[in-house]
């Protein structure tokens, strides 16, 4: 790849919601694959932050019973239960083919704040990974997210953070990209 095609990877990659996803199963080995690139995100002292789960097939059943039991629990305790919402956890995961979680799991050794970057950093690799296969993505923090009850599902612990979901499906449409103008965010200090 030369740098003129790198460039195109970059403005290609998209967030494509689930319910553009055709349906369609996604290989593993590509999962996989996006799961390696990953893995070499940049860390400050080589802390490995991230803690991916995927589901698929059945787990993506699973994970979905889990999300929508737990969010009704939590809700219904603190007297916010909305039953749309329940609803909306039971199927929208079953439009994926695959569901990474996003764990970062805290070392101690470094601010907690660098052990997210680097987690971002290593979900950006996946996104760039999943558009050089044409395969749709997204980085959802919904749902069960933000709730502490949630991480012992996913081997996190009180000091670890649940960062959202990874959405995976063959898309039906590959959306146009929208960028404001670089110089409007950008200052040249000489």
């Amino acid at each position: 790849m030369n740098s003129e095609q790198f460039n195109e990877l970059i403005k290609r990659r998209r967030s494509i919601f689930p319910t553009l996803f055709t349906g369609e199963v996604v290989e593993d080995d590509i999962v996989q694959q996006m799961l390696e690139n990953a893995h070499w995100a940049p860390m400050h002292k080589l802390t490995y932050p991230w803690r991916f789960k995927v589901y698929t097939g059945e787990g993506i059943k699973k994970l979905a019973n889990f999300m929508a039991e737990c969010y009704k629990e939590v809700s219904t305790n603190k007297g916010n239960f909305d039953e749309k919402n329940y609803q909306k956890l039971l199927t929208k995961p079953l439009l994926s083919s695959h569901i990474i979680s996003i764990g970062m799991k805290s070392s101690g050794m470094v601010p907690e704040i660098e052990e997210i970057e680097a987690v971002s950093c290593a979900v950006e690799n996946m996104y760039l990974t999943a558009a050089a296969y044409d395969v749709g993505m997204y980085w959802g923090t919904g749902g069960v997210t933000y709730i502490e009850e949630a991480k012992s599902f996913f081997d996190l612990d009180e000091q670890d953070k649940l960062l959202g979901f990874v959405f995976i499906g063959k898309p039906k449409i590959w959306p146009e990209g929208k960028r404001k103008d670089i110089n409007d965010f950008v200052e040249w200090v000489k």
